[in-house]
Protein backbone atom coordinates (compact mmCIF):
# COMPACT_ATOMS: atom_id res chain seq x y z
CA UNK A 1 0.00 0.00 0.00
CA UNK A 2 1.08 3.14 -0.83
CA UNK A 3 0.41 5.39 2.23
CA UNK A 4 -2.53 5.91 4.27
CA UNK A 5 -4.88 9.06 4.42
CA UNK A 6 -7.82 9.96 7.19
CA UNK A 7 -7.30 5.74 7.78
CA UNK A 8 -8.08 4.63 4.55
CA UNK A 9 -5.38 2.72 2.60
CA UNK A 10 -4.37 3.97 -0.30
CA UNK A 11 -3.35 2.30 -3.35
CA UNK A 12 -1.13 3.47 -6.70
CA UNK A 13 -2.12 2.69 -10.79
CA UNK A 14 0.73 -0.27 -10.45
CA UNK A 15 -0.88 -1.64 -7.61
CA UNK A 16 -4.32 -1.31 -8.57
CA UNK A 17 -3.59 -2.78 -12.29
CA UNK A 18 -2.13 -6.19 -9.79
CA UNK A 19 -5.51 -6.17 -9.15
CA UNK A 20 -7.47 -5.90 -11.90
CA UNK A 21 -5.07 -8.48 -13.36
CA UNK A 22 -5.51 -10.87 -9.89
CA UNK A 23 -9.47 -12.45 -10.74
CA UNK A 24 -8.68 -14.72 -7.89
CA UNK A 25 -8.28 -12.15 -5.90
CA UNK A 26 -12.26 -10.90 -5.44
CA UNK A 27 -11.57 -8.16 -5.39
CA UNK A 28 -14.11 -5.64 -6.25
CA UNK A 29 -13.47 -2.30 -8.30
CA UNK A 30 -16.05 0.49 -8.31
CA UNK A 31 -15.86 4.23 -9.95
CA UNK A 32 -17.74 6.37 -7.99
CA UNK A 33 -17.57 9.38 -10.92
CA UNK A 34 -20.85 10.47 -12.61
CA UNK A 35 -22.00 9.21 -15.62
CA UNK A 36 -20.80 11.60 -17.95
CA UNK A 37 -17.45 11.28 -16.89
CA UNK A 38 -17.18 7.39 -17.00
CA UNK A 39 -18.21 7.64 -20.77
CA UNK A 40 -15.58 9.83 -21.55
CA UNK A 41 -13.19 7.17 -20.51
CA UNK A 42 -12.79 5.05 -17.77
CA UNK A 43 -10.78 1.12 -16.50
CA UNK A 44 -12.33 -1.41 -18.55
CA UNK A 45 -14.71 -3.92 -17.36
CA UNK A 46 -14.86 -2.11 -14.05
CA UNK A 47 -18.65 -0.96 -12.90
CA UNK A 48 -20.05 2.74 -12.23
CA UNK A 49 -22.38 3.46 -9.20
CA UNK A 50 -22.02 7.52 -8.98
CA UNK A 51 -21.68 8.87 -5.25
CA UNK A 52 -24.32 10.00 -4.77
CA UNK A 53 -25.95 6.24 -5.71
CA UNK A 54 -23.56 4.43 -3.58
CA UNK A 55 -25.43 4.44 -0.66
CA UNK A 56 -28.42 3.20 -1.21
CA UNK A 57 -26.72 -0.12 -2.31
CA UNK A 58 -24.29 -0.56 0.47
CA UNK A 59 -26.60 -2.68 2.62
CA UNK A 60 -26.79 -4.96 -0.16
CA UNK A 61 -22.94 -5.57 -0.27
CA UNK A 62 -21.27 -8.40 0.93
CA UNK A 63 -18.81 -6.79 4.05
CA UNK A 64 -16.62 -9.63 3.83
CA UNK A 65 -15.19 -8.43 0.40
CA UNK A 66 -12.56 -6.15 -0.40
CA UNK A 67 -13.49 -2.55 -2.44
CA UNK A 68 -11.42 -0.44 -4.25
CA UNK A 69 -13.35 2.93 -4.76
CA UNK A 70 -12.09 5.00 -8.06
CA UNK A 71 -12.88 8.72 -9.26
CA UNK A 72 -11.35 11.55 -10.92
CA UNK A 73 -8.99 12.67 -8.44
CA UNK A 74 -9.21 10.59 -5.55
CA UNK A 75 -11.12 12.54 -3.30
CA UNK A 76 -14.61 11.74 -4.22
CA UNK A 77 -13.49 8.02 -3.77
CA UNK A 78 -11.99 8.69 -0.22
CA UNK A 79 -15.29 9.71 0.88
CA UNK A 80 -16.95 6.68 -0.38
CA UNK A 81 -13.96 4.56 1.06
CA UNK A 82 -14.73 6.50 4.40
CA UNK A 83 -18.43 6.29 4.23
CA UNK A 84 -18.12 2.17 3.67
CA UNK A 85 -15.80 1.39 6.70
CA UNK A 86 -18.25 3.59 8.83
CA UNK A 87 -20.68 1.06 7.87
CA UNK A 88 -18.13 -1.42 9.04
CA UNK A 89 -16.47 -2.85 6.04
CA UNK A 90 -12.79 -3.72 6.96
CA UNK A 91 -11.26 -4.55 3.12
CA UNK A 92 -11.46 -1.17 1.54
CA UNK A 93 -9.09 0.48 -0.86
CA UNK A 94 -8.94 4.07 -2.52
CA UNK A 95 -7.33 4.52 -5.42
CA UNK A 96 -4.89 7.44 -4.95
CA UNK A 97 -4.71 10.45 -7.67
CA UNK A 98 -7.61 8.50 -9.27
CA UNK A 99 -7.91 8.69 -13.46
CA UNK A 100 -6.37 11.68 -13.30
CA UNK A 101 -2.93 9.86 -12.56
CA UNK A 102 -3.95 6.73 -14.38
CA UNK A 103 -1.89 5.80 -17.14
CA UNK A 104 -3.07 2.17 -18.17
CA UNK A 105 -5.55 1.74 -20.75
CA UNK A 106 -9.04 2.90 -20.61
CA UNK A 107 -12.26 2.76 -23.13
CA UNK A 108 -14.71 5.42 -23.39
CA UNK A 109 -19.04 4.37 -23.61
CA UNK A 110 -21.43 3.04 -20.86
CA UNK A 111 -19.50 -0.27 -20.46
CA UNK A 112 -20.91 -0.85 -17.28
CA UNK A 113 -23.10 1.37 -15.78
CA UNK A 114 -24.85 0.02 -12.62
CA UNK A 115 -27.85 1.39 -12.98
CA UNK A 116 -30.34 -1.49 -10.57
CA UNK A 117 -28.08 -2.53 -8.10
CA UNK A 118 -29.85 -6.24 -7.16
CA UNK A 119 -26.73 -8.77 -7.09
CA UNK A 120 -22.85 -8.87 -5.96
CA UNK A 121 -22.40 -10.37 -9.86
CA UNK A 122 -23.06 -7.00 -11.21
CA UNK A 123 -19.74 -6.03 -9.65
CA UNK A 124 -17.79 -8.85 -11.03
CA UNK A 125 -14.81 -8.47 -13.20
CA UNK A 126 -15.52 -10.41 -16.47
Amino acid sequence: MSKMIYGVPHIDADELQQILEDKERGTIVIDVREPFEYEAGHIPTVPLIPMGEIAEYADDMDKEREYVFVCRSGQRSLNVARYFQELGFEHILNYEGGMLVWDKETVSGPENIIADFTTMEQLERK
